[in-house]
């Protein structure tokens, strides 16, 4: 299975208790690492991401001219109903392919954050609910938004054999003939857009959904390609994994080391914020307050019965698959109370600089964030996995060092 990248041999590390040598007098003390905290710390260095295995559902996933073809559709606004929305526009290349927006505007607004991408090729379930299960089937879901791109699949088809027939062609053999297809029409949408789709042949409808989840493909193979860049921690991470005291202080200051030592130990960040992409691919819920004004968000709940009844999954007709390898899907845990309200474990990878947090942008600063974990209050729907920490000022002043200092790029000299 992909969940856990790093397997769950690394979980048998255990949890590091806060060390001794973490005083704050002064601010010079530093921890003083065990060789279980050591490997802990390893295992959450970008060095030690696997290489990524190919996707099963999509064959073009790592073909460099479909991730060509994918760039142009990210870019292209085109594939939206007023001309105007691409998926760059909340996938901001500039901003960790996010929009910085509490909410994601497209052509509307919509109820959630814009997630970022980078590193989503590891991920088993996409969305904040895990309504998908590939990146392909991701990318399909906002072109019928009507309040994202707000088009629908014959539209996008007919955008394919009007501007893009040759790169098409060229990966996934000849374009059907689409002439007697309505310019609008699809199972979802507006009543006229579902009469429209109920009132096409059987074969049309199929070769329609064929180019619709091609273009899926394509533009997953583009975004495979899209990783989190190293920063001071795996600088850090590195040095301690082997023994180099001397290059890990260089890296991190007293209180960002001292905050890692939380963050592994009292305040059990790692139990969800494990492996090289600091997320451990899951979904819980922590007791996130409601967003004023949107209606009651369920997350996993609803997520797990989206995405297998999607006709896109890795089970169904347009996958590349061989059923054995859905093994995520097949086995996926589809009932149980702790699905109400659970949202995926985010990546901590780039998050001090992408404010707010969380599913609807409910936290502006990442000091409202560890203050959230920090009291664990009880959640609107469901039940919070979170119990408080009880964390000092000092303490949390600490963590946030930590989390700040993850992506930054500048080696610093040891010092608070």
């Amino acid at each position: 299975m992909r969940r856990n990248i790093i397997g769950s041999a690394f979980l048998a590390l255990g949890l590091a208790a806060l060390l001794s040598g973490c005083s704050d007098s002064g601010g010079a003390n530093v921890p003083d690492w065990t060789a279980k905290d050591r490997a802990l710390i390893g295992s959450l260095s970008l060095s030690t991401l696997p290489r990524l295995r190919p996707d099963p559902s999509n064959r073009v996933s790592d073909d460099p001219a479909a991730a060509r073809f994918g760039q142009a559709l990210f870019f292209d606004k085109r594939l939206s109903g007023n001309g105007q929305v691409a998926c760059a526009t909340c996938h901001d290349p500039d901003r960790q392919f996010q929009d910085g927006l509490p909410l994601a505007k497209g052509i509307g607004t919509t109820a959630r954050r814009a997630m970022p991408i980078a590193g989503t090729a590891y991920s088993p379930f996409m969305f904040w609910d895990g309504r998908r299960d590939s990146q392909w089937a991701q990318a399909l879901g906002p072109l019928e938004s009507a309040v994202e791109h707000g088009t629908d699949r014959t539209a996008v088809a007919h955008q394919v054999v009007a501007n893009y027939a040759e790169n098409y062609r060229s990966l996934f053999g000849p374009l059907p003939d689409l002439s007697a297809v309505p310019a609008s029409a699809s199972p979802l949408g507006s009543a006229e857009s579902r009469q429209a789709w109920a009132e096409m042949t059987a074969e049309q409808q199929d070769q329609v959904n064929t180019v619709f989840a091609n273009i899926g493909k394509a533009i997953a193979a583009f975004e495979r390609l899209q990783m989190p860049k190293r920063g001071r921690f795996d600088a850090y991470a590195d040095a301690i994994a082997q023994g180099n005291a001397a290059a890990a202080n260089a890296a991190f200051s007293a209180s960002e080391q001292r905050g890692l030592a939380l963050f592994i130990g009292k305040a059990s960040c790692v139990n969800c914020h494990n492996g090289p992409l600091l997320t451990d691919q899951g979904f819980h819920n922590i007791g996130v307050p409601a967003a004023a004004g949107l209606p009651q968000d369920i997350g996993r709940a609803k997520g797990v019965v989206d995405v297998q009844a999607d006709p896109f999954n890795c089970l169904g007709a347009y996958s590349d698959a061989q059923p054995e390898q859905c093994t995520e899907l097949m086995f996926i845990v589809a009932k149980g109370d702790d699905l109400t309200g659970a949202f995926k474990t985010p990546s901590l990878r780039g998050a001090s600089l992408r404010a707010p947090y969380m599913h609807a942008g409910q936290f502006a600063t990442l000091a409202d964030v560890v203050a959230h974990y920090n009291a664990a209050p009880a959640s609107p729907v469901g039940h919070t996995e979170l119990k408080p920490l009880h964390l000092s000022a000092d303490e949390l002043a600490a963590l946030e060092a930590f989390l700040r200092a993850i992506d930054e790029p500048v080696i610093r000299t040891r010092g608070d």
